[in-house]
């Protein structure tokens, strides 16, 4: 989309597509041109699977593939879509190969690229897209979701490399019609031949001919087609993620006793904190309509959950945090563990009585955020009975974050937990009215960081000193927010380590109890080793080249820096990590974006911080 690999499209996108002029077909071979010259158009099958695969989708759904031309022997018209499945690790389902191409020889050509070919269902002869039965055996046969999904687990587990190909038959109700329909396509395909019709204009001239024959009776069947492909697609992808879930939870007991060499037990990180479906509604025009009327804009579904995108986020970056949150056994909860199948999701607690949190907002033309309304109840489930099962992981972790969703009682159990085993500890406020929950109690200064942004230092100040004279204005200067942020911070710097003040727009403000290049605490070794000296670094922050959205911002930066500090990276490093993940948050409406990963953080932009008194 102009001169963009998009993954996944919105509903304005789709209708570009189909209203632009001269849009391309692109396949592996045509990638790298439309990018480079900035233009627009659909990827096909192989196009398809190079994006999804780099963005980390195992399945994607398809009417058909392409296949070998009839007379491909002599011309050699062989659909890049098959070499494709022989080189990227992609399952793709689809109605089969449509009978325009030479179907048997289109079989002989996938065992030579060494791709699994399934038929699904009852049958094991592989489907003719308008017909169920192409009358050719597929050399593998698989009866139900669960069986494909164990296929491809399978398939990715051994890292061959290559894909596989489930063709999904025809439904019963729709094969009267489909016989209809391949009468029409041989009646068009001689035509084809003695009009000349060759290579890649084949395809469409076919659709567009069988169309008009069948009176559009072909295109409500291509789109019944589709759709019973993505069902079936949707269930396989669900039972996938459960295999991987589980496998993810197996490895994880299995090494629950791991040891290092000097016999001190090696543990993951440890995030607590809420889940939720995030719904976005963003405002196009710099106006806003406020009572009756309508404000045009998009809305958008993502998942969210400030404990669940710092686990999704450090998980991203490599660093496989064990992650413990409540959800109900609900659609929307099933939809949050299906797109979090790249994480260690098994230890979250599903509940029948409650359903899954959900979090709606409101977004100007600028991506700033207008107003919210959450739906958070179950994350009062999140007890301290819950974590308490979890206490062999919380003692052999390295850093434990929880956020503010959590309930008081289950805050003030992890700080009295870890403060025992000598385990940091990194407060994530969520929002200013969560901010103050551990200053409820003396568990505050059990704390190892805090994440505040200005207005939730203020009213952490406000709630410590029994009263508001905080002075804070959204008009201050950068240098007032960080004079006021120092001075702020040195009253928590008594018992908290680590004071990461987030500015929006203008970076990070970090005060700790620590020379300024020293690495970050992480681990018990070193929890009480802190010094007399302090020292407060303004980073600012990376620029972004479009602002979609900030909600997943500062979400991203705790969890991009959890991730540096866990690793024992830098303190540069740390911080440009956080500060990389959050611009990636901001250019997308998916507050953890897939463009979040160890490759995207390898290359460190030219950045300098600066450090100030204190």
């Amino acid at each position: 989309m102009n001169g963009k690999l998009l993954i996944g499209l919105r509903q304005t996108e789709l209708q570009h597509l189909t209203e632009c002029s001269g849009p391309i077909k692109a396949s592996r071979r045509d990638i790298a041109w439309g990018l480079s010259q900035g233009l627009t158009g659909g990827t096909t099958v192989s196009g398809t699977m190079i994006g999804a695969h780099r963005a980390g989708i195992p399945v994607f759904v398809t009417g058909g593939i392409g296949g070998v031309h009839r007379g491909g022997e002599i011309s050699m018209d062989v659909s890049a879509d098959l070499t494709e499945l022989g080189r990227t690790p992609m399952a793709v389902i689809s109605a089969g190969i449509k009978s325009i191409l030479d179907i048997p020889r289109t079989l002989e050509y996938l065992e030579t690229e060494g791709v699994t070919v399934a038929a699904f269902g009852p049958s094991s002869y592989f489907p003719a897209f308008f017909t169920p039965s192409s009358g050719y055996q597929a050399p593998i046969h698989v009866k139900c979701a669960r069986d494909a999904a164990e296929l491809i687990d399978y398939n990715l587990s051994l890292e061959l490399g290559s894909g596989i190909l489930i063709g999904v038959p025809i439904p019963a109700d729709l094969a009267a019609e489909g016989q209809a329909i391949e009468e029409a396509i041989k009646t068009v395909l001689q035509e084809a031949s003695d009009k000349g019709i060759q290579g890649k204009d084949v395809t469409p001239y076919i659709l567009e001919r069988v169309n008009q024959i069948t009176k559009g009776d072909s295109l409500k069947a291509n789109i019944a087609l589709i759709k019973n492909n993505a069902d079936i697609g949707s269930k396989i992808a669900l039972e996938l993620s459960y295999i991987r879930n589980q496998k993810a939870h197996n490895r994880r007991t299995k090494h629950r006793h791991a040891t290092t060499q000097d016999g001190k037990r090696q543990g993951r990180p440890v995030v607590i904190g809420g889940s939720n479906v995030d719904l976005m509604s963003s405002i196009r025009s710099q106006e806003i309509i406020y009572g009756d009327g309508t404000n045009p804009g998009s809305i958008n579904v993502s998942l969210g959950g400030v404990g669940r995108n710092v686990a999704d986020c450090m998980t991203r970056l490599g660093a496989s945090p064990l992650f413990l949150s409540a959800i109900g056994r609900d659609s929307q909860g099933d939809m949050l563990l299906s797109l979090s199948s790249h994480m260690d999701t098994s230890c979250i607690s599903v509940l029948d009585r409650y359903s899954t949190a959900t979090y709606s907002c409101v977004l100007n033309s600028d991506g700033q955020l207008i107003i919210a309304v959450g739906d958070m109840d179950i994350s009062s489930q999140i007890t301290p009975e819950y974590v308490s099962q979890f206490e062999e992981e919380l003692q052999s972790a390295p850093l434990v974050c929880i956020d503010g969703n959590i309930p008081t009682e289950t805050i003030e159990y992890v700080c009295k937990f870890c403060d025992q085993n000598s385990i940091p500890v990194w407060y994530e406020p969520t929002c200013i009215d969560k901010s103050i929950k551990p200053f409820r109690s003396d568990c505050w200064k059990s704390l190892s960081y805090i994440s505040p942004n200005v207005k939730e230092l203020c009213m952490i100040a406000d709630h410590l000193s029994g009263k508001a004279v905080t002075p804070f204005q959204d008009r201050f200067t950068l240098q007032e927010k960080m004079d006021m942020s120092i001075e702020l911070s040195q009253k928590l710097l008594h018992h908290i380590y680590c004071v990461v003040v987030t500015l929006g727009e203008d970076g990070v403000l970090v005060c700790r109890n620590a020379d300024a290049h020293h690495p970050f605490l992480v681990g018990s070794t070193s929890l009480r080793e802190t010094t007399s000296r302090k020292s407060a670094v303004h980073y600012p922050a990376c620029t972004a080249e479009k602002m979609a959205s900030v909600s997943g911002a500062g979400d991203c930066l705790a969890g991009g820096m959890l991730a540096g500090i866990v690793r024992q990276a830098s303190a540069n490093e740390c911080m440009l990590s956080g500060l990389i993940a959050a611009r990636a948050s901001i250019q997308s409406y998916l507050t953890v974006p897939p463009t979040i990963s160890t490759l995207t953080q390898s290359g460190l932009p030219s950045w300098q911080s600066r450090q100030l008194q204190i």
